[in-house]
């Protein structure tokens, strides 16, 4: 199956080279308060997927209709719209992880990763290749929410998946794994300082990857361009 170019490039950058989560360090306000244990992760990240695949196809539908001077109303009330869909989806099918997101699910209408990318690429590209950024943007910034949760979960309460049944109901109660036992919890990791700690090494680990892989590329020789002097007072 030949893939084309533009998709290859998309798909690198969203899930690594510009990451919203990594790179831009986007949306950071949700990522870092509810990203507690790895089903919050899941149902934050699940959501904003959501929005952005929904919110960038419809933007670049309505792009060559919508005035230059009003094009960002006009995407966050489109933004809004979908989030509002989420929120009485995830209120009427798993309102326990609804009460536990709280108010950072509605908070997904100002995450500047979906404003930035329905201003940036859905409002110039037509809707196929919109849909797919919005979809690999937000699979990128899912992977890094489960992984902060996973760190935070084990750290803090020494567990995974704890509460699964709030998000896909009560059948997945099984998935939760202890992976080691604590008689208290460690509550540096739980609360939100951990998850700045947390981030910042994760980032760091991205750093030293992408330093790691620029090592081993070949090395361009440099022209060395040679300077004439020129005296005129001889």
């Amino acid at each position: 199956m030949n893939i084309p170019q533009e998709y290859k490039d998309l798909t690198w950058q969203g899930l690594w080279k510009n990451n919203p989560g990594l790179v831009q360090l986007l949306g950071l306000c949700p990522l870092l308060a509810v990203t507690s244990t790895v089903v919050n992760a899941l149902g934050l990240g699940l959501a904003t997927l959501f929005v952005l695949v929904c919110s960038n196809a419809t933007v670049s539908v309505v792009q060559k209709w919508v005035p230059k001077e009003v094009r960002i109303p006009i995407f966050v009330l489109i933004i809004a719209a979908f989030v509002t869909c989420v929120q009485l989806l995830m209120n009427a099918f798993a309102f326990s992880l609804y009460e536990s997101l709280g108010i950072f699910l509605p908070l997904i209408v100002t995450n500047c990763a979906i404003i930035g990318r329905a201003e940036a690429y859905a409002s110039k590209n037509p809707l196929k290749q919109a849909s797919y950024d919005g979809f690999i943007m937000g699979v990128g910034f899912l992977l890094v929410l489960l992984a902060l949760g996973a760190i935070r979960e084990v750290l803090g309460q020494g567990t995974l998946f704890d509460g699964a049944d709030l998000l896909l109901g009560s059948w997945a109660a099984s998935l939760r794994i202890e992976v080691f036992a604590l008689d208290n919890q460690f509550l540096l990791a739980i609360l939100p300082p951990g998850a700045f700690i947390a981030m910042g090494f994760l980032i760091a680990l991205k750093n030293k990857i992408d330093a790691s892989i620029a090592e081993k590329q070949p090395k361009k020789a440099e022209q060395s361009i040679e300077r004439v002097r020129v005296n005129f007072d001889s």
